[in-house]
């Protein structure tokens, strides 16, 4: 039925109960107390209706805490429709609030900034990573023009110049941020952050380690060259030219192999195919065999001592014997002659610590935290005298990261090293 009929039907049966109430005390009791009964029935209605007007004001002023009536006759409908528009409203606004809730905290978990302005550029809204890579609080500068805000000059041009459909490379707090505006909606603007730094990083370190090694394995391959173009040149070579000739090729091949084997072997730690299955790892036999190494190393040229006094521990034992090896024969390489080296393996309060220190030629201060890096050397005319790879200390490093474990190094000139390898208490194994 037509809602307008629904809505006039009650209200003429109420007018039509009401004349025919006035027509039964006309009847009974004259004219004037019918028209007096009428008239106090259209009073009490208009009453009622001026009450739920006054009582619908009162709850459009503050619709959140005021309650509607039950109401009577046409208001019934009224107040029940304007009820459930009510609830229908606040389930719209928790729905609204709990997506706005998902959208602030799935921009908050991106690597991305994201910075919410207006069409004059102040600043809205900004997610945590837009903080950290352009110095803002949000709390703070919320309100705030982004121009006065972030003052590099090559920002402002950009935002000047409105050339927003290529991004901008800008370099800020030492990060390279990649960084582009793009409007959307009509009077918003969105300010996205890339940070590029680590990528850079990991660039320039690929192509470093892809120089350092065609360097490395450039000169024994110019010597085995060199050597087998005389070979074929004068097939009549003196006997004992042609097997020193054959002695530094051996030499040159030999250390060609020891790098490729050491890149192997950074890979191999690096790759997440080959994850890290730990096993007791007996410390006495692996040790005893560092020194063994060690010894062979020096020719009897250094004392080498070994002192056991802790516990065996969880972990890889080809990969810590990699890496106590690399260590050992560091000190054996860089120890002149007659000069000692000790391991040590002990248990303190903070976990096992394994030492190796020497009196060798020591490392200045401003070389020390560059040690582990690929391929780099304090000295490099040394470092091929003693037929050093320089990916030695980056294979510790890995090595140890692998395990949980730190290196620190204490050093001076002419005095010796120590390199202390840290594990935590949980390494120990238990029996």
């Amino acid at each position: 039925m037509n809602r307008r009929l629904l809505f006039w039907i009650p209200v003429a049966l109420r007018l039509l109960l009401v004349v025919a109430g006035a027509g039964i005390v006309w009847y009974f009791f004259g004219p004037v107390v019918a028209l007096a009964a009428m008239l106090g029935a259209m009073v009490v209605m208009l009453v009622t209706q001026l009450h739920y007007l006054y009582q619908l004001s009162d709850w459009l002023d503050n619709p959140g805490s005021a309650r509607l009536p039950d109401g009577w006759g046409a208001w019934t409908d009224i107040f029940s429709r304007l009820y459930k528009l009510r609830r229908d409203d606040e389930k719209n606004q928790a729905e609204l609030a709990e997506w706005l809730a998902r959208f602030r905290q799935a921009m908050s978990l991106l690597p991305d900034g994201v910075v919410i302005m207006d069409d004059v550029l102040f600043l809205e809204w900004c997610n945590p990573a837009a903080e950290r890579h352009l110095g803002l609080e949000l709390a703070r500068d919320k309100g705030m023009r982004v121009t006065n805000l972030i003052r590099t000059p090559s920002f402002i041009d950009y935002v000047v110049l409105g050339r927003y459909e290529q991004p901008l490379t800008l370099n800020l707090r030492e990060r390279k941020l990649i960084v582009q505006i793009i409007p959307f909606e009509s009077r918003r603007q969105i300010l996205v952050t890339h940070d590029v730094t680590d990528a850079e990083r990991v660039d320039m370190m690929r192509r470093d380690f892809i120089a350092n090694a065609s360097h490395e394995l450039r000169t024994p391959l110019t010597v085995i060259n060199g050597f087998l173009e005389i070979a074929y040149a004068q097939p009549n070579l003196e006997l004992q030219t042609r097997m020193s000739h054959l002695k530094l090729m051996i030499e040159q091949g030999q250390r060609m192999q020891n790098l490729v084997e050491d890149m192997l072997t950074l890979t191999r730690l690096e790759s997440v195919e080959h994850p890290l299955r730990p096993e007791r790892v007996d410390i006495r036999t692996l040790l005893e065999q560092i020194r063994q190494e060690a010894l062979a190393l020096s020719a009897g040229r250094h004392q080498v001592s070994l002192e056991i006094d802790g516990p065996d521990i969880r972990g890889s034992a080809d990969e810590l014997r990699s890496a106590f090896g690399n260590l050992a024969s560091n000190a054996v390489r860089y120890t002149p002659e007659h000069g000692s080296i000790a391991l040590t393996w002990k248990m303190t309060e903070e976990g096992p610590r394994f030492t190796v220190k020497d009196t060798g030629i020591g490392i200045r201060l401003e070389h020390i935290a560059r040690l582990t890096e690929r391929f780099y050397r304090v000295d490099k005319s040394r470092s091929r005298e003693t037929q050093g790879t320089g990916l030695g200390l980056a294979i510790v490093k890995h090595v140890l990261l692998r395990h949980d474990a730190a290196l620190e190094i204490e050093s001076e000139p002419g005095k010796g090293s120590t390199f202390t390898v840290k594990f935590p208490k949980k390494a120990v194994f238990a029996e």
